[in-house]
């Protein structure tokens, strides 16, 4: 009784949102096992074809002798590392076309809280970008961000330039509908210290098809003023057509970057996003289409 008693004051106390995020993440736990990276560990993960370059000593002379091929063994990275995660907080995040829908900002903070709940459950630190705290593992780190997210929200659409260790992971999270010269300014800043970065697009499904008929009027969600279109069906092509340079643009600044790129829409579940968000931290790069599909 007195554990219930214990769990109940706790489940209270957790923020709503950290409680909605932990029931993502929970959900993808079942079919992850830990972060898979080749590095200097000593748990093995996998034989794979030597190629040119590859120094012999890393050869395993057992499984080469069982066929015609040399195989390389590879292990795990054993060491914890640190991802830093930052969330667009912009008034733009607000939006929802549908009541039935989540705004951007609250499934991108779902997204957020669940990635750094998986990564925590490995074993890994996680931190806010311009959070003030330092990077951490465990649930007191998880509830700090999310107390954080609902409290201080973030209200630049773009991360600040923090001076970032080397070598850790960045997670951006936003619509990145911003002028593609600022994104590209802020990505190249952070690949220029050697951090490994993934950008996810979290767009509205009627930003993606913009499915309005007749007279509509537009409002600028950022003192962009407003704008009375008389049949919206006349600029639906022209909107596509721009929306999809958009995305080709923010595919060119990440692969120039050598980072992954992905676009989910928030009509979709929460876990398809993120299952693909964790697999690619520490995968090589990855670019998503303007198929719609999340990081592939």
């Amino acid at each position: 009784m007195l554990k219930r008693r214990r769990a109940e004051a706790l489940a209270a106390a957790m923020p709503p949102l950290l409680v909605a995020a932990e029931r993502v993440a929970s959900t993808v736990a079942q079919g992850v096992h830990g972060r898979r990276r080749v590095g200097p560990g000593d748990s093995f993960w996998q034989f794979r074809p030597y190629q040119p370059g590859d120094s012999t000593q890393r050869i395993d002379w057992r499984q080469t002798g069982k066929g015609q091929n040399v195989f390389i063994r590879e292990h795990e990275w054993d060491a914890a590392q640190t991802a830093w995660l930052w969330r667009d907080g912009s008034a733009s995040m607000d939006y929802s076309s549908a009541t039935a829908l989540p705004t951007k900002r609250e499934r991108a903070e779902i997204l957020l809280l669940a990635l750094a709940s998986l990564l925590s459950r490995a074993g890994e630190r996680v931190a806010l970008v311009g959070g003030g705290d330092p990077p951490a593992a465990g649930r007191v780190s998880l509830g700090r961000i999310a107390m954080t997210l609902e409290r201080q929200p973030l209200a630049d659409g773009l991360p600040p330039l923090a001076d970032l260790p080397r070598s850790a992971e960045l997670v951006l999270i936003s619509d990145f509908l911003g002028p593609l010269p600022d994104i590209d300014r802020v990505v190249r800043f952070f690949a220029q210290r050697a951090l490994h970065g993934h950008l996810l697009q979290v767009l509205d499904p009627a930003e993606i098809r913009l499915p309005f008929t007749g007279r509509v009027r537009f409002i600028g969600p950022e003192a962009e003023g407003e704008t009375l279109v008389p049949r919206v069906e006349s600029i639906r092509q022209a909107y596509l057509e721009r929306l999809a340079a958009q995305q080709d643009g923010l595919a060119a600044i990440a692969r120039s970057a050598g980072w992954s790129y992905g676009v989910h829409t928030t009509d979709r579940p929460p876990q398809t996003a993120l299952l693909s968000l964790y697999t690619a931290l520490g995968a090589p790069p990855r670019i998503q289409d303007r198929a719609g599909s999340p990081l592939c």
